[in-house]
């Protein structure tokens, strides 16, 4: 029997060849070659910290949850400790990017009474870094406004090295190290980026950047200061102070992770709290991996950080909503003897890798059988839970049928595709699904985001509906669709939450409606590194306009004494009743706009 208390990918992941991991796009991310050690999400009971050795590294974040490295032979006994509930492998993190501030109504309460700013609130961007030369983010007298950045892709002796004996650096004291409790990175003090910005070398004082640009962009347009263009440019919240987290990416080609974005939240929370500061989060990314119904370790780990401190978290719903990746189907209660669905999907030419997971309820019976475009045939052994593995044509596909979690009744069957040599096979790929013997009958496949597939891979008879991306699923957090401001239409690319005629009124409870609401995310002013100027798309930079709206809130509310509790739950229930609906779209709640419309944030 496989070990319950490991999911099922990371159960796939170590029951395989290391070679057939580094094929695949999902399942050797955690592993580190170079200590030959995995990095895994863990939620725990007890004291973890006991189990800290030269051999395991334990790193406590915050609600009983630790991310923990341990060799891959000894994860098998680690998982069996008393203190150790439930083990996950990392996932990778894709940024959703594909007239914002005046159609959010925005302008009237910051250009007249009562004159919002976010003054005295705490924004966390957590994304791909910032570039914190960037006037925008310093306040009228050249000061910074970013109170601290931690870098978790530095590494403390390069940057001590940076420094020896510099005396222009009086007025900071102190060597670079990754913040307290972590072990990872280097933190660097408002006090340290002011003496950067001072400096004729402010990159070697503070040496962290934005190459790619998305988190200042995003940053932008929750809080830049309005430098440029008398004000063009200004953020939602321009007098907000910043915390700032660029994610790790140890290769050049590589994604963040959910172990990093843990990280993360548990730092920006911990620091809101020390500094006795309402803090509103923005989360522009998302993976496609997971049932979508909020039970994974991440999902959970985010509700459980919202309720710490005075806490609003913003996500992004993603850009899956187009993207072909998902389908979705149901036999009903009682299936009809002989019934069957087949599922098509075509696989563009030159894909290296791809994966299919098939979620259902664990109570359903289903046969499953895969063809491939050359017409083999496998039937997947549905009562031997673990890992399979087939040859089919110049494919290698690995299956994983998992079981239920202690936290989820939905059952998982995995599908890995490896090229045998360069490619997988292209062409028409089937899915045929027949039941057995159902209860709801209900199933969901999805495919990887579409950021790492080929163009032409993609499901023949897709559903757009449920595919906000991870963790935007997360039920205590706001998540944020995305509109076409300038025509006033739902953008067609934002994830889609559940379909809302599938649900009884009795039903419609917490986490249910999704997305909350959405905001301009198409064809977006804003600013860039090195003082650029871009205009972006995606539910990316729709998210920063709430992100931003909500520390106005907190201002008004929290900072002016108005009313000391809002934050949590309260801020969403407030937004969604300030939403005003959008053109054409009839019915609400709805998969698409949310449960109320577009933000209005007067």
């Amino acid at each position: 029997m496989a070990n319950q208390k490991l999911e099922a990918l990371l159960g796939l992941a170590l029951s395989v060849e290391e070679a057939e991991r580094q094929k695949s796009g999902q399942l050797g991310v955690g592993f580190i070659e170079e200590t030959r050690k995995w990095e895994l999400i863990v939620k725990y009971n007890g004291d973890i910290g006991r189990l800290q050795s030269d051999i395991i590294g334990v790193e406590e974040l915050i609600a009983g949850y630790a991310i923990v490295t341990v060799p891959e032979e000894l994860i098998d006994t680690f998982s069996q400790l008393d203190e150790v509930e439930y083990v996950e492998k990392p996932k990778r993190l894709y940024f959703s990017t594909l007239q914002g501030k005046q159609v959010s109504c925005i302008f009237p309460v910051t250009r007249r009474e009562p004159y919002l700013t976010g003054r005295g609130v705490l924004v966390a961007v957590i994304d791909s870094g910032i570039d914190y030369t960037s006037p925008e983010f310093m306040d009228r007298d050249g000061n910074t406004r970013i109170r601290f950045l931690w870098d978790q892709t530095l590494v403390p002796e390069q940057v001590n090295e940076l420094l020896p004996g510099r005396e222009d650096l009086s007025d900071w004291t102190g060597t670079a190290a990754p913040p307290e409790g972590f072990l990872t990175g280097v933190e660097f003090s408002e006090q340290r980026i002011n003496a950067a910005l001072k400096s004729n070398t402010p990159k070697q004082v503070v040496p962290s950047g934005d190459t790619s640009g998305h988190g200042t962009a995003v940053a932008a347009i929750a809080a830049a200061g309005g430098i440029f263009l008398e004000g063009q440019y200004q953020g939602v919240a321009p007098e907000s102070q910043l915390l700032v987290v660029k994610m790790g990416t140890p290769a050049p080609d590589s994604f963040p992770k959910t172990t990093e974005l843990m990280r993360a939240l548990t730092y920006v929370v911990k620091k809101a709290v020390e500094l006795g500061m309402p803090l509103t989060v923005n989360l522009s990314f998302g993976n496609t991996y997971g049932s979508h119904d909020g039970t994974s370790l991440v999902e959970r780990f985010l509700d459980n950080v919202s309720e710490i401190g005075r806490t609003v978290i913003c996500v992004g719903s993603g850009n899956e909503g187009a993207a072909a990746g998902h389908v979705a189907g149901s036999f009903g209660r009682l299936s009809v003897p002989g019934e069957e669905r087949k599922i098509e999907l075509s696989v563009a030419g030159y894909q290296r890798t791809f994966n299919i997971q098939i979620w259902k309820e664990y109570v359903d019976s289903f046969q499953i059988k895969l063809s491939s475009p050359g017409g083999a045939e496998i039937v997947v052994d549905m009562n031997r839970p673990g890992g399979q593995s087939y040859i089919i044509e110049n494919t290698e596909v690995l299956v994983y049928v998992g079981e239920p979690s202690p936290y989820s009744v939905n059952q998982e069957i995995y599908f890995d595709f490896l090229p045998r040599f360069r490619y997988v096979d292209e062409g028409i790929w089937s899915i045929l699904l027949q039941p057995i013997w159902t209860v709801t009958g209900n199933y969901d496949l999805y495919l990887p985001s579409s950021v790492v597939l080929n163009e032409g891979t993609r499901f023949f008879t897709p559903t757009s509906a449920k595919t906000l991306t991870i963790p935007s699923t997360a039920s205590k957090v706001i998540t944020v669709g995305a509109y076409n401001a300038a025509f006033e239409a739902y953008a067609d690319f934002s994830g889609r939450g559940y379909p809302m005629r599938n649900i009884s009124a009795e039903r419609i409870i917490q986490g249910t409606i999704k997305p909350d609401l959405v905001a301009p995310g198409v064809d977006i002013a804003t600013i860039g590194p090195d003082g650029t100027f871009v205009r972006v798309s995606g539910t990316s930079f729709a998210t920063p306009f709430v992100t931003g709206s909500v520390a106005l809130m907190m201002e008004w509310g929290i900072v002016r004494g108005n009313d000391a509790f809002l934050y949590g739950e309260k801020v969403k229930a407030y937004l969604r009743r300030g939403a005003k609906p959008i053109r054409g779209e009839m019915e609400y709640p709805n998969d698409k706009v949310g449960a109320y419309g577009i933000i209005v944030s007067s």
